[in-house]
C-alpha cells in the first residue's frame, strides 16, 4: 500500500521545479575537501618519516581523522553520483533501473543511513580522544594508543552495517522522497505502523544521543584549553623558579603557548556547526513519528525532509575543512592576524593600563 504522504514513493520521473545546483554543489564541495584533506594528510605522514630515521608512530588523532576522512569520501562517492545522474535523466532512483524495482532505492537509503551514522561515531571518537587527551592525559597516555585508534574505523562500520540493515529484515523501511531524487528511512506511515516508526525514531534517538556527547566533550576540553590559557597568561607574572616548575610539568600536557586560544575558538565553531546540521534531521524524525501530519501538507512536509536532509550532508563537507585544512600552516597564520593577534593586543592593552594604574598608586 502506498504511503500517505509520499507523492514520490513510486514515480519513476523527477518532479519538476527542481534543479540539480545544490546537489552538484555539496557534492564538488564535499570531493574537493575530502580529496584535499588526503593530500594533506598523505603529505604530513611522508614528512613524519625521513629516509634515514625510524618511523615514528602516528598519532590516535591522525588515524581517526584518516578514517573520518576516507568514511565522508566514501559517502560522497557511494551516493551524490546517483543524485547527478537521476537529475540529468530526468529519471527518479526507480526509474534508473526499471528492471530491479526499488533496490537502487532501498541501497541509497542504506548508504544515506549507514554513513551519516558511521561519520557521526567517527565525531564523537574524535571527540572523546580530544577531551581524555587534554582533561585526563596519564588515562590517555597509558590506554589510548594509535593501535586502539585504528579499530574505531572497523567497530563502527560493523555496528552501522548491522543497524543499518534492519530495514531489509522488516524493523523499519526505505522510502523514496520528492522529488524522486533521494531515498531514506520513512518518518510517517498513515497506518501507524510501530516496526516503521519505531525504527525511525530509534535512529533519530541515537543520532541524538550522538549528539549531546559530542556537544559535551567538546565543551569539556574548551573549558580545559581556556583554563590552560589563563595559566599560561600568568605564567610570566610568576618568579623564575614557579615558572620553570608550571613549564616544565605541564610541557606535556598543554599544547604551545600561541595555539591553546586557536583550538578553543575551532571547537567552538565545530561544535556550533555539528549542532546546527544535525538537529533539523532529528527533529524531522520525531515530527514525524509523533505529531499527526495532514495529507494536505504532504508537499510541504517533504520540503522540509529535503532540507534537513542536506543538512546533514554539510557536515561531511565541512568536516575535512575544519579538522585539516584549516589546521594547516598558511590558514593558521591567516587565522592569527585577524584573531589571536587581536585579541593578544587587547590583553596586552589592558594588562599594560593595570600595572600603569598601580604603579601611579
Amino acid at each position: 500500500m502506498r504511503p500517505l504522504f509520499y507523492r514520490c514513493c513510486n514515480t519513476t520521473w523527477v518532479e519538476k521545479g527542481n534543479s540539480a545546483t545544490m546537489g552538484g554543489v555539496l557534492f564538488s564541495t564535499g570531493l574537493l575537501g575530502n580529496l584535499l584533506a588526503l593530500g594533506l594528510l598523505a603529505r604530513l605522514g611522508l614528512r613524519s618519516c625521513p629516509r634515514r630515521s625510524p618511523r615514528p608512530p602516528p598519532s590516535v588523532f591522525y588515524v581517526l581523522v584518516c578514517g573520518l576522512t576516507v568514511t565522508d569520501l566514501l559517502g560522497k562517492s557511494l551516493v551524490s553520483p546517483f543524485v547527478l545522474y537521476a537529475y540529468a535523466q530526468n529519471r527518479s532512483l526507480r526509474g534508473l533501473v526499471p528492471a530491479s524495482g526499488s533496490s537502487l532505492c532501498q541501497a541509497f537509503a542504506f548508504f544515506m543511513s549507514f554513513f551519516g551514522l558511521a561519520s557521526t561515531l567517527q565525531l564523537l571518537a574524535m571527540a572523546l580522544e580530544c577531551w581524555l587527551s587534554l582533561g585526563h592525559p596519564f588515562f590517555y597516555r597509558r590506554y589510548i594508543t594509535p593501535r586502539r585508534g585504528a579499530l574505531v574505523a572497523p567497530v563502527v562500520g560493523a555496528f552501522c552495517l548491522a543497524f543499518c540493515s534492519l530495514p531489509f529484515a522488516g524493523f523499519g523501511k526505505f522510502v523514496q522522497y520528492c522529488p524522486g531524487t533521494w531515498c531514506f528511512i520513512q518518518m510517517v506511515h498513515e497506518g501507524r505502523s510501530l516496526s516503521v516508526l519505531s525504527y525511525s525514531v530509534l535512529y533519530a534517538s541515537l543520532m541524538l544521543l550522538l549528539v549531546l556527547a559530542i556537544v559535551l566533550c567538546n565543551l569539556s576540553a574548551m573549558r580545559n584549553l581556556y583554563a590552560m590559557h589563563l595559566r599560561l597568561r600568568r605564567l610570566p607574572r610568576s618568579g623564575p623558579r614557579e615558572r620553570a616548575e608550571l613549564a616544565a610539568g605541564e610541557r606535556e600536557e598543554t599544547p604551545p603557548p600561541l595555539e591553546e586560544l586557536d583550538h578553543f575558538l575551532l571547537l567552538a565553531l565545530m561544535t556550533v556547526l555539528f549542532t546546527m546540521c544535525s538537529l533539523p534531521l532529528i527533529y524531522r524524525a520525531y515530527y514525524g513519528a509523533f505529531k499527526a501530519v495532514h495529507e494536505k501538507n504532504g508537499t510541504a512536509e517533504e520540503i522540509e525532509d529535503l532540507r534537513a536532509l542536506r543538512f546533514l550532508s554539510v557536515i561531511s563537507i565541512v568536516d575535512p575543512w575544519l579538522f585539516i585544512i584549516f589546521r594547516t600552516s598558511v590558514f593558521r597564520m591567516f587565522f592569527h592576524k585577524i584573531f589571536i593577534r587581536p585579541l593578544m593586543y587587547r590583553n596586552w592593552q589592558s594588562n599594560s593600563c593595570g600595572t600603569n594604574m598601580e604603579s601611579s598608586l
